[in-house]
């Protein structure tokens, strides 16, 4: 497993994941460099997504700015 990074304007995508999971709160989508695996358990957990399904959310939503 590949270690899971942030690329491109977090607020913007922030801004996406909470727009498409509204239930999500400023903590759950606080993300720091190098801390992108604890950002996906918590979205995870809050959400119910998979791992890799998050990480397509965040790949499309990075792609939409």
């Amino acid at each position: 497993m590949d270690k899971f990074e942030i690329k491109g304007n977090w607020e913007e995508i922030r801004a996406r994941l909470q727009q498409k999971y509204p239930g999500l709160t400023k903590n759950d989508l606080t993300y720091t460099v190098g801390q992108g695996e604890e950002l996906l358990r918590r979205l995870g957990e809050k959400t119910g997504q998979s791992r890799s399904a998050l990480i397509k959310d965040i790949t499309t939503l990075r792609s939409k700015g």
